[in-house]
């Protein structure tokens, strides 16, 4: 991986790396192993938004390694946490890119980074010379269209729109088709993103999923949900409405070089099963990565030597 890309990481978590992991840094260092080691240990990994349930997980496994490798000092705890911290965030699996177009739909709450994220990834897929095609199915904000047509400019990618105010299934059946004709290799659908406890977007969401598959069968191939790192363990409330509407493939986690609240990663892998694809570690269009769970850890807690 590039310095650059490495810059990158390690830039956009420092928030998260100063806020809160480092103070499981400056502790991990300080003293033998004990039983306090591990009280303290618990009380630093919750308040760096892991979540209880996983900071149990964390404790447990790391005791047993300690127990097998006989280490007596915080110091050697470095390296065995961030392994067990890695081992909690991989992700192997990868997105069929057969279909012609690959349709992706992305769904969120209004705020969390969704249309951003949405022009983000059709620069990076453009970047990976891949045709890319933006579809605004947000047709209920009108600054969310212009939006987006500000963003694809930017990303140098074409984009269909619906009628602001119209039917936001209608303009993902438009995009997919005119991107059927255009020969096109990737369609990105941006969806409204009202309030996660309204009903009625929930039902929006199922019905641009149904249409989508009108216009293309087995379309969306991926739904991506973007969840605002800066809300910590709050996102994954969202997280589990969205889930019981449509099927969520994975998360794109945005704004985490603005949250300290980084740790919220592991709560979404173990709590709602879902992968990390993405992480927004900027404001730049070239600053959204693949997420990485090595250079994610190395990011939020620094090695001791």
């Amino acid at each position: 991986m590039s310095e650059n890309v490495f810059n990158k990481w390690l830039k956009g978590l420092e928030k998260t790396r100063k806020v809160t992991f480092g103070r499981i840094a400056n502790f991990l260092g300080t003293s033998e192993l004990d039983e306090n080691t591990w009280e303290n240990l618990e009380a630093l990994l919750i308040q760096a938004d892991i979540g209880v349930d996983t900071t149990i997980d964390v404790i447990e496994t790391l005791q047993q390694k300690v127990h097998e490798l006989g280490i007596t000092h915080t110091t050697e705890l470095v390296d065995v946490l961030k392994e067990v911290l890695v081992d909690r965030l991989r992700v192997d699996e990868d997105l069929d890119y057969s279909a012609k177009p690959t349709v992706i739909m992305l769904v969120g709450v209004n705020g969390s980074g969704k249309t951003t994220s949405a022009a983000k990834l059709a620069y990076q897929y453009q970047q990976a010379g891949k045709s890319v095609m933006l579809v605004a199915a947000d047709t209920y904000r009108a600054a969310a269209i212009d939006q987006l047509k500000v963003w694809a400019d930017r990303a140098g990618v074409p984009m269909v729109a619906g009628q602001p105010g119209g039917d936001p299934g209608a303009a993902a059946y438009d995009g997919i088709n005119a991107a059927l004709a255009r020969k096109m290799d990737i369609v990105i659908v941006d969806t409204a993103g009202r309030l996660h406890t309204r009903y009625n977007l929930m039902e929006e969401i199922k019905k641009v999923h149904r249409v989508s598959g009108k216009a293309l069968s087995g379309a969306p191939h991926a739904t991506w949900l973007v969840l605002d790192a800066t809300t910590g363990q709050n996102a994954l409330q969202q997280a589990k409405s969205f889930q019981k509407s449509v099927a969520i493939d994975g998360v794109i986690l945005a704004k985490l070089d603005s949250s300290a609240k980084g740790g919220m990663a592991f709560a979404i892998k173990a709590q709602l099963g879902l992968p990390i694809l993405y992480a927004g570690l900027g404001e730049g269009i070239d600053d959204m990565q693949r997420f990485d769970a090595v250079r994610f850890v190395d990011g939020v807690i620094e090695s001791q030597n």
